[in-house]
């Protein structure tokens, strides 16, 4: 699917395609693969970039890079946050409409999970049951594929249980903190 986007004033056309459980995106001459996994309504991103991606074997392969993004706004005229930073961007096309349900979902203040993105190992746990926390504070540092990840808090509240503790192993999708 070719989804026609315009980021920061300049207007591109998005090669999307959906690669088993990963996505690859082409953007201008350069590919990228990216796994998805969304946690309480925004999504992190694990991303690695090249002319041709798509062959681990190629040589000049960009390192995987870690990203939180959510996404504010109404219909097709969004605010994308990646880690945090706010980018305008306009989508030119009526299936896009999915994005602006996906920051609906985190809108929510009932209870809230922090899971893996990925299989990892828990490197750091930088919060205790009871404890009070901001909007995207960091609460666990998760090693995946020789990177740390901050997993972040979808919104304020307090830490209702800590699931993990240092050097445990942990699979995708596991529930690591819950808040209340």
């Amino acid at each position: 699917m070719i989804v026609d986007i315009e980021l920061n004033g300049r207007r591109r056309a998005v090669d999307v395609r959906r690669d088993g459980d990963r996505w690859v995106l082409r953007v201008d001459d350069r590919t990228h693969v990216v796994h998805v996994a969304e946690i309480d309504g925004r999504w992190s991103l694990l991303v690695r970039g090249d002319r041709d991606a798509t062959d681990p074997s190629a040589s000049g392969m960009d390192a995987w890079r870690s990203h939180e993004v959510s996404f504010e706004g109404d219909g097709a005229d969004l605010t994308v946050h990646v880690d945090g930073e706010p980018v305008r961007l306009a989508i030119h096309d009526a299936r896009a409409g999915g994005w602006r349900r996906a920051h609906e979902h985190a809108a929510g203040d009932g209870p809230a999970a922090i899971v893996a993105p990925m299989p990892g190992r828990v490197v750091k746990v930088l919060v205790k049951p009871g404890e009070t926390v901001a909007a995207r504070q960091g609460v666990i540092v998760v090693e995946a594929m020789k990177m740390e990840n901050e997993l972040r808090t979808p919104r304020a509240g307090t830490v209702a249980e800590v699931r993990v503790s240092e050097g445990m192993s942990v699979e995708s999708n596991a529930v690591l903190v819950t808040l209340a």
